[in-house]
């Protein structure tokens, strides 16, 4: 992961004002409303962010615990690049973008993960243990952190593995939940739906 954070011997305040009515900065100097897609789509991934330290701090393995703490890493790197409008800007500034081994690093995670579980023969309801139930919401925000990705990437074309790393991690997130249950001996809770 390149450093490309503030230097760490700065002070910085946590209150400016500066967007007390309404705007923000970007990296790079740009101000923009608050409702702007690109700061939508960063938000998006910055509550995703909180939602997997929540299911971090919840599960009791110590690897999907590493997982995930390396994937709120990646996300605040994201994070970072959906913030900076301008290549020029994120590559003078050493902002890093998602690149196809970390798309392939969710992958493998996901097939280690599945060699644990049964086929899946219905559509299965979120819950079971807390961290289960923890890792469903995560999958749930990562969906919507995605959906605001392409909302972006219509009007501002952002980089493909920016949104195939949104997309295959809400796959994860859902086999990590699924694994939570099965190591805890609980079976999915599988949707019947009503009779018709």
């Amino acid at each position: 992961m390149t450093n490309w954070r503030v230097d760490r011997r700065s002070i910085v305040k946590i209150y400016t004002k500066r967007g007390d009515g309404g705007e923000t900065d970007l990296f790079g100097g740009e101000r923009v409303g608050k409702e702007h897609a690109r700061v939508d789509a960063y938000g998006a991934v910055d509550e995703l962010n909180a939602c997997l330290g929540q299911a971090a701090a919840t599960t009791s393995h110590a690897d999907l615990r590493e997982i995930s703490q390396t994937i709120q890493g990646l996300l605040f790197d994201l994070g970072g690049y959906l913030a900076t409008p301008s290549a020029e800007r994120r590559e003078k500034g050493g902002v890093p973008q998602p690149e196809t081994s970390d798309i392939e690093n969710l992958e493998r995670h996901i097939d280690a993960l599945e060699t644990e579980l049964e086929p899946l023969k219905r559509f299965i309801l979120p819950g079971g243990t807390q961290a289960a139930a923890a890792f469903h919401l995560a999958r749930t925000v990562c969906r919507r952190a995605e959906r605001r990705t392409v909302t972006l990437h219509r009007d501002e074309p952002l980089s493909a593995e920016a949104l195939g790393y949104l997309n295959r991690l809400s796959d994860l997130f859902f086999v990590m939940a699924r694994v939570e249950n099965a190591r805890a001996k609980l079976p999915d809770v599988e949707w019947i739906g009503r009779d018709r």
